[in-house]
C-alpha cells in the first residue's frame, strides 16, 4: 500500500485541547501515513487529497448540525469518513437511544420533548415516573456536557426554564432520571475498534447538584484506567452489535449503573468521541490497524 494521507478531523475551537490526536499522530506516522490536522469548516482544505477523514474533534457539530451533516455528506463524496455518513447521521442525535432500548439494549430511562411541546407539561409526568430522582436535562443533539444541568426535583421550574430555553432555539430535549449511583462509581466508558472491545476508562462524576451548565467546549473530567465489570462488557458488546448501518470503526460507549447496580446506557459516541490513547498502553497503534484495515478493504472492493 502506498503512503496513506489521512487527515485527522478537528475545529477551530478544538485545536490543541484533544489529548488523543498526539499519541494517534504518532501511531499512524510510524505506520507509515501522512497525517495532517484538518479543520472541517475549512473551506481550504482539499478533502479529495486525503485518503481518509478520521473525525476526531469536531466538537463544535451540535451548534451547527446541519451545516456539519452537509460537510460530511460533501466529503463523503470524495474520500473516506470514518466513521461514515450514515451513522455519524443516526448517532449524533440521542434519539438513538430508542431504537437501542427497543433492539434490547438497557437503556437509562429516557424521555424527549419536541420543539412546541409544553416543557411544564412533561417534566412533571417524568417526576411522577421516577419519584425519588433528580432530573438531568440535556439537548438531544449535544457534546461535551455543554447545556446539560442537574436539577432537584423540588426546583422544577429551573428545570422547566432550562428546558424551554433548548426548546424556543428548535432543540429537541432529552430528560433522564439522575442516577445517584454515578456520584461513587463514575461512569465507565468501553472503546471498541472493528466492533472488539479495547479498553475502559472511568469518568468521575460530571454533575454538581445545583450546578451551572458548562460554558466551554466540554466540561472537564476526571479520567482514571478502568477494567470493566464482565456485566458492563457484555452490555456494552450487546449495543455495539445492535448499532444500524454495520460495525463502526470506533465506538464509545458510555455505562452508568442503575439504583439497582446493574449497567444501563448512557451515551453511544460514533461521530467524535474522545478515546482516551493517553490510558491505554498501545490503544493507538490498535485503532492505527483497525483504520488500516478498514481501507484496505475499502480499496479491495474498488
Amino acid at each position: 500500500m502506498n503512503s496513506l494521507r489521512i487527515a485527522l478531523v478537528t475545529a477551530r475551537p478544538a485545536r490543541g485541547l484533544d489529548e488523543d490526536e498526539p499519541p494517534l499522530n504518532m501511531a499512524l506516522q510510524k505506520a507509515g501515513c501522512q497525517v495532517e490536522v484538518a479543520e472541517w469548516d475549512d473551506p481550504r482544505v482539499d478533502w479529495a487529497s486525503f485518503d481518509v477523514a478520521l473525525l476526531r474533534s469536531a466538537w463544535d457539530y451540535c451548534e451547527r448540525i446541519a451545516e456539519f451533516l452537509a460537510w460530511v455528506e460533501r466529503a463523503s463524496q470524495v474520500t473516506h469518513v470514518l466513521n461514515p455518513l450514515q451513522l455519524v447521521r443516526w448517532n449524533t442525535d440521542k434519539h438513538y437511544l430508542a431504537e437501542l432500548a427497543a433492539a434490547g439494549a438497557a437503556v437509562v430511562p429516557s424521555t424527549f420533548i419536541e420543539p412546541g411541546a409544553d416543557p411544564a407539561v412533561a417534566l412533571r409526568k417524568f417526576v411522577d415516573l421516577h419519584p425519588q430522582a433528580e432530573l438531568v436535562v440535556k439537548p438531544a443533539i449535544g457534546a461535551g456536557s455543554r447545556d446539560t444541568q442537574r436539577h432537584r426535583r423540588t426546583e422544577l421550574a429551573a428545570a422547566v426554564s432550562h428546558a424551554q430555553r433548548l426548546l424556543d432555539e428548535r432543540r429537541s430535549v432529552l430528560v433522564q432520571p439522575y442516577l445517584g449511583r454515578v456520584d461513587r462509581d463514575g461512569e465507565p466508558a468501553l472503546m471498541f475498534f472493528e466492533g472488539r472491545f479495547s479498553h475502559a476508562i472511568r469518568k468521575g462524576p460530571l454533575l454538581p447538584p445545583g450546578g451551572a451548565a458548562t460554558k466551554e467546549l466540554f466540561a472537564a473530567e476526571t479520567i482514571t484506567p478502568r477494567v470493566p465489570g464482565s456485566d458492563e462488557l457484555r452490555l456494552a458488546e450487546k449495543v455495539v452489535s445492535v448499532v444500524p448501518f454495520g460495525t463502526p470503526l470506533y465506538a464509545r460507549v458510555d455505562l452508568i449503573r442503575d439504583d439497582s447496580g446493574a449497567p444501563c446506557l448512557l451515551e453511544l459516541e460514533m461521530a467524535e468521541p474522545s478515546l482516551f490513547f493517553v490510558h491505554a498502553a498501545g490503544s493507538a497503534e490498535r485503532f492505527t490497524a483497525a483504520v488500516l484495515r478498514c481501507i484496505e478493504a475499502r480499496q479491495r472492493v474498488k
